[in-house]
Protein backbone atom coordinates (compact mmCIF):
# COMPACT_ATOMS: atom_id res chain seq x y z
CA UNK A 1 0.00 0.00 0.00
CA UNK A 2 1.13 3.71 -0.80
CA UNK A 3 2.53 5.47 2.25
CA UNK A 4 0.48 8.31 3.34
CA UNK A 5 1.43 11.07 5.60
CA UNK A 6 -1.12 13.06 7.39
CA UNK A 7 -0.57 16.64 8.20
CA UNK A 8 -3.68 18.39 10.19
CA UNK A 9 -5.62 20.69 9.03
CA UNK A 10 -5.10 24.75 10.29
CA UNK A 11 -7.57 27.50 10.73
CA UNK A 12 -9.80 27.21 7.66
CA UNK A 13 -13.11 27.08 8.22
CA UNK A 14 -15.06 23.72 7.68
CA UNK A 15 -17.44 24.17 4.55
CA UNK A 16 -19.33 21.34 3.70
CA UNK A 17 -17.11 20.32 0.83
CA UNK A 18 -14.51 20.18 3.45
CA UNK A 19 -16.32 17.83 5.57
CA UNK A 20 -16.55 15.80 2.70
CA UNK A 21 -12.86 15.75 1.72
CA UNK A 22 -11.91 15.16 5.19
CA UNK A 23 -14.39 11.50 4.91
CA UNK A 24 -12.71 11.06 1.66
CA UNK A 25 -9.30 11.43 2.93
CA UNK A 26 -9.61 9.36 5.92
CA UNK A 27 -11.06 6.64 4.42
CA UNK A 28 -8.07 6.79 1.95
CA UNK A 29 -5.47 7.07 4.57
CA UNK A 30 -7.17 4.15 6.66
CA UNK A 31 -7.82 1.55 3.62
CA UNK A 32 -6.65 2.66 0.38
CA UNK A 33 -10.35 3.54 -1.15
CA UNK A 34 -13.40 5.39 -0.57
CA UNK A 35 -17.16 4.84 -1.48
CA UNK A 36 -19.56 8.00 -0.22
CA UNK A 37 -23.25 6.92 -1.85
CA UNK A 38 -24.90 9.74 -3.15
CA UNK A 39 -22.25 12.43 -1.58
CA UNK A 40 -21.03 14.79 -4.22
CA UNK A 41 -22.76 18.02 -3.92
CA UNK A 42 -26.63 18.77 -5.29
CA UNK A 43 -25.62 21.54 -6.96
CA UNK A 44 -22.87 19.61 -8.77
CA UNK A 45 -24.82 16.79 -9.13
CA UNK A 46 -27.78 19.16 -11.04
CA UNK A 47 -25.69 20.67 -13.09
CA UNK A 48 -23.77 17.61 -14.67
CA UNK A 49 -26.87 15.70 -14.37
CA UNK A 50 -28.70 18.62 -16.82
CA UNK A 51 -25.21 18.60 -18.92
CA UNK A 52 -25.43 15.04 -19.81
CA UNK A 53 -28.94 15.45 -21.15
CA UNK A 54 -28.07 18.18 -23.82
CA UNK A 55 -24.47 16.33 -24.48
CA UNK A 56 -24.97 15.07 -28.76
CA UNK A 57 -24.14 11.50 -29.32
CA UNK A 58 -21.53 12.35 -31.72
CA UNK A 59 -19.70 13.80 -29.05
CA UNK A 60 -18.80 10.45 -27.52
CA UNK A 61 -16.00 8.57 -28.83
CA UNK A 62 -15.42 4.75 -28.54
CA UNK A 63 -12.94 4.44 -25.67
CA UNK A 64 -9.58 2.48 -25.89
CA UNK A 65 -6.72 1.50 -23.66
CA UNK A 66 -3.77 3.17 -23.57
CA UNK A 67 -2.50 6.84 -24.56
CA UNK A 68 -1.10 9.04 -26.76
CA UNK A 69 1.02 6.35 -29.76
CA UNK A 70 -0.23 3.55 -27.75
CA UNK A 71 -3.76 4.08 -27.57
CA UNK A 72 -6.04 1.28 -29.06
CA UNK A 73 -9.32 0.94 -29.03
CA UNK A 74 -10.07 -2.61 -27.73
CA UNK A 75 -13.75 -4.57 -27.37
CA UNK A 76 -12.40 -7.26 -25.92
CA UNK A 77 -11.39 -4.83 -22.64
CA UNK A 78 -14.24 -2.30 -22.57
CA UNK A 79 -16.96 -1.37 -25.11
CA UNK A 80 -17.80 2.29 -23.20
CA UNK A 81 -18.00 5.12 -24.95
CA UNK A 82 -16.22 8.78 -23.57
CA UNK A 83 -16.27 12.62 -23.89
CA UNK A 84 -13.13 14.83 -21.97
CA UNK A 85 -14.18 17.20 -19.80
CA UNK A 86 -11.94 20.47 -21.20
CA UNK A 87 -13.70 22.83 -18.81
CA UNK A 88 -15.29 25.07 -21.63
CA UNK A 89 -18.81 24.07 -20.42
CA UNK A 90 -19.78 25.77 -17.15
CA UNK A 91 -21.04 22.23 -16.28
CA UNK A 92 -17.32 21.26 -17.28
CA UNK A 93 -16.39 23.81 -15.30
CA UNK A 94 -17.99 23.64 -11.77
CA UNK A 95 -16.74 20.05 -11.90
CA UNK A 96 -13.18 20.87 -12.72
CA UNK A 97 -13.02 23.34 -9.85
CA UNK A 98 -14.11 21.19 -7.07
CA UNK A 99 -11.83 18.16 -8.42
CA UNK A 100 -8.94 20.91 -7.71
CA UNK A 101 -10.79 22.00 -4.46
CA UNK A 102 -10.20 17.91 -3.17
CA UNK A 103 -7.00 17.96 -5.02
CA UNK A 104 -5.61 20.91 -2.55
CA UNK A 105 -7.41 19.07 0.03
CA UNK A 106 -5.25 16.00 -0.37
CA UNK A 107 -2.47 17.08 -1.09
CA UNK A 108 -2.66 19.32 2.32
CA UNK A 109 -3.87 16.44 4.38
CA UNK A 110 -2.16 13.23 3.02
CA UNK A 111 1.20 14.82 1.28
CA UNK A 112 0.41 12.96 -1.93
CA UNK A 113 1.70 15.36 -4.62
CA UNK A 114 -0.97 15.34 -6.70
CA UNK A 115 -0.13 17.68 -9.75
CA UNK A 116 -3.07 17.73 -12.14
CA UNK A 117 -6.58 15.66 -13.11
CA UNK A 118 -7.68 14.87 -16.13
CA UNK A 119 -11.46 13.28 -16.31
CA UNK A 120 -14.20 12.14 -18.89
CA UNK A 121 -17.70 11.45 -18.96
CA UNK A 122 -18.94 8.11 -19.68
CA UNK A 123 -21.22 6.12 -21.03
CA UNK A 124 -22.39 2.74 -21.09
CA UNK A 125 -25.17 1.19 -23.25
CA UNK A 126 -26.98 -1.92 -22.62
CA UNK A 127 -24.63 -4.72 -22.16
CA UNK A 128 -21.35 -2.42 -22.30
CA UNK A 129 -18.35 -3.41 -20.12
CA UNK A 130 -15.16 -2.61 -19.00
CA UNK A 131 -12.95 -5.74 -18.07
CA UNK A 132 -10.48 -6.02 -15.15
CA UNK A 133 -7.75 -3.64 -15.09
CA UNK A 134 -5.73 -1.32 -13.57
CA UNK A 135 -5.70 2.44 -13.82
CA UNK A 136 -1.62 2.79 -13.35
CA UNK A 137 0.70 0.23 -12.86
CA UNK A 138 3.87 0.20 -9.87
CA UNK A 139 6.56 1.91 -10.69
CA UNK A 140 5.42 4.68 -13.97
CA UNK A 141 4.18 7.11 -10.95
CA UNK A 142 1.81 8.26 -13.18
CA UNK A 143 -1.82 8.76 -12.26
CA UNK A 144 -1.73 8.49 -8.19
CA UNK A 145 -5.77 8.61 -7.51
CA UNK A 146 -8.07 7.82 -9.69
CA UNK A 147 -12.39 9.07 -9.03
CA UNK A 148 -15.36 8.52 -10.00
CA UNK A 149 -18.69 9.79 -9.61
CA UNK A 150 -22.31 8.58 -11.37
CA UNK A 151 -25.52 10.45 -12.94
CA UNK A 152 -28.13 7.34 -13.00
CA UNK A 153 -30.99 8.19 -11.16
CA UNK A 154 -33.41 5.35 -9.42
CA UNK A 155 -30.75 2.40 -10.41
CA UNK A 156 -31.39 -0.86 -9.07
CA UNK A 157 -29.94 -4.18 -8.56
CA UNK A 158 -31.29 -5.59 -11.99
CA UNK A 159 -30.04 -2.96 -13.84
CA UNK A 160 -26.28 -4.22 -13.13
CA UNK A 161 -23.55 -1.99 -13.87
CA UNK A 162 -21.69 -2.39 -10.81
CA UNK A 163 -18.07 -0.93 -10.43
CA UNK A 164 -16.22 -3.70 -8.89
CA UNK A 165 -13.35 -3.04 -6.55
CA UNK A 166 -10.90 -5.83 -5.87
CA UNK A 167 -7.89 -5.83 -3.00
CA UNK A 168 -5.23 -7.13 -4.77
CA UNK A 169 -4.92 -9.65 -7.35
CA UNK A 170 -6.02 -12.16 -5.37
CA UNK A 171 -9.59 -11.20 -4.48
CA UNK A 172 -12.16 -12.90 -6.30
CA UNK A 173 -15.13 -11.54 -4.99
CA UNK A 174 -14.48 -7.32 -4.57
CA UNK A 175 -16.64 -4.34 -3.33
CA UNK A 176 -19.36 -3.58 -5.53
CA UNK A 177 -20.51 -0.45 -6.00
CA UNK A 178 -24.08 0.47 -7.62
CA UNK A 179 -23.80 3.47 -9.72
CA UNK A 180 -26.43 5.65 -7.91
CA UNK A 181 -26.47 9.56 -8.97
CA UNK A 182 -24.49 11.54 -7.01
CA UNK A 183 -22.13 8.54 -5.12
CA UNK A 184 -18.63 9.15 -5.45
CA UNK A 185 -15.78 6.49 -5.37
CA UNK A 186 -12.29 7.07 -4.98
CA UNK A 187 -9.07 4.57 -4.75
CA UNK A 188 -5.18 4.71 -5.23
CA UNK A 189 -4.61 4.20 -8.95
CA UNK A 190 -2.06 1.39 -8.40
CA UNK A 191 -3.34 -0.64 -5.40
CA UNK A 192 -6.46 -1.29 -6.50
CA UNK A 193 -7.84 -3.75 -9.98
CA UNK A 194 -11.57 -2.96 -10.89
CA UNK A 195 -13.91 -3.94 -13.39
CA UNK A 196 -17.50 -2.12 -14.67
CA UNK A 197 -19.95 -5.35 -14.91
CA UNK A 198 -22.00 -5.15 -17.64
CA UNK A 199 -25.23 -2.59 -17.56
CA UNK A 200 -28.80 -3.42 -18.63
CA UNK A 201 -29.57 -0.21 -18.69
CA UNK A 202 -27.67 3.67 -19.98
CA UNK A 203 -25.20 4.11 -17.61
CA UNK A 204 -23.51 7.85 -17.07
CA UNK A 205 -20.87 8.22 -14.98
CA UNK A 206 -17.47 10.32 -14.52
CA UNK A 207 -13.88 8.94 -14.53
CA UNK A 208 -10.59 10.92 -13.42
CA UNK A 209 -6.68 10.53 -12.60
CA UNK A 210 -5.16 13.18 -9.93
CA UNK A 211 -1.31 12.63 -11.64
CA UNK A 212 2.07 14.00 -10.26
CA UNK A 213 4.58 15.87 -12.35
CA UNK A 214 6.80 12.71 -14.00
CA UNK A 215 8.12 14.92 -16.13
CA UNK A 216 11.80 14.54 -17.46
CA UNK A 217 14.05 17.02 -19.62
CA UNK A 218 12.77 15.22 -23.19
CA UNK A 219 9.60 14.64 -21.86
CA UNK A 220 6.08 16.47 -20.78
CA UNK A 221 3.96 14.49 -18.53
CA UNK A 222 1.50 14.56 -17.77
CA UNK A 223 1.09 15.72 -21.45
CA UNK A 224 -0.01 19.54 -22.15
Amino acid sequence: MLAIKQLPLIGAKRTTDETLFSLIAKDIEIQGYSVRPTALPEELVLSLSCYLQTVKAEKFKTAGVGRGDEYLENEFVRTDEICWITGETEAGKKWLDWSSELQSFLNRRLFLGLFSFESHFSHYGPGDYYKRHYDAFKGEVNRILSIVVYFNKGWINADGGELVLYKDDYDKDGIKVSPLLGTIVTFLSEEFPHEVLAANRDRYSIAGWFRVNASVTDRVDPPL
